[in-house]
């Protein structure tokens, strides 16, 4: 009788280690399913952004997206064979839209943080920046370092969703921080002083700075490293390895250079 048993359970587990092979996904299954084949299938490149981070990617005269994102994701579909589509929507809205599959990658000056990689995989950097902060002459006229703004009394604008935001908890919890959806309420808040600092990547602070010279003042030493990448669905691997190659490509044969230097030595 045990020896029956035995055999029985033999033959039970060799059927299920059997099922198990027979239902496993294999490598072709996962290509066909990827971000990668489904683009080339679809001929069109599908990119998300936020068109109102200059000059990563900002709307021109016609209300076209334009900007060094831009021209790096054309370049993509150009080195994919395929059109490209650009979605235009809120920065918060990026990584809810990847992952429903409404865009295939998110191209708009995002920060890679251990935070958003829970959720989305991330390329090798394109770009580095840090972050800094716009002052208000009118409320914080003694603020010249960063330290300064972690106090009890003290306000913080910040766009909401952004690695300034999520830096204030680490950097600022003594302060008040106010959220704001557009960039331009946080430079708002600063020229009228009803906030002492609004702080943000070191390009558009300058920017901001230099247009608002007799209401602010700049703290334009970064506090943060903030490495830019592309974000796409997490385990899309073929995706990722192809993404990566192309930054390498374009690195190496100086294509990028020429795109970094179009929207970027006026303002380095």
């Amino acid at each position: 009788m045990a020896t029956r048993l035995r055999i029985c359970s033999i033959a039970f587990c060799a059927c299920l280690m059997s099922a198990v092979y027979c239902s496993a996904v294999t490598t072709f299954e996962i290509y066909e399913a990827g971000t990668l084949n489904r683009v080339l299938k679809r001929n069109m490149l599908v990119v998300g952004m936020e068109a109102k981070f200059f000059p990563f990617e900002y709307a021109d005269t016609a209300g076209r997206s334009v900007g060094f994102d831009v021209d790096l994701a054309k370049l993509a579909a150009q080195e994919l064979g395929v059109r490209i589509e650009i979605k235009d929507m809120e920065f918060s809205g990026l990584i809810p839209a990847l992952q429903g599959g409404r865009i295939d990658m998110i191209m708009s000056g995002m920060s890679r943080t251990l935070a958003r990689a829970k959720t989305v995989s991330f390329t090798q950097p394109y770009f580095e920046a840090g972050l800094c902060a716009l002052i208000s002459n009118k409320r914080a006229p003694e603020v010249t370092e960063i330290g300064q703004l972690n106090a009890e009394g003290r306000i913080l604008a910040v766009k909401l969703g952004t690695t300034g935001d999520i830096a204030t908890a680490r950097f600022f919890p003594k302060a008040r921080v106010n959220r704001f959806k557009e960039e331009s309420a946080c430079v708002l808040e600063v020229v009228s002083g009803r906030a002492d600092a609004f702080v943000y990547d070191q390009l558009s602070i300058g920017r901001h700075h230099a247009q608002n010279p007799g209401t602010t003042h700049a703290i334009l030493k970064p506090f943060t490293c903030e490495p830019y990448a592309i974000a796409i669905r997490n385990g899309d691997f073929d995706f990722l390895n192809w993404l990566n190659l192309f930054l390498e490509t374009i690195k190496a044969d100086g294509r990028y250079e020429e795109i970094r230097k179009k929207y970027f030595n006026d303002l380095q």
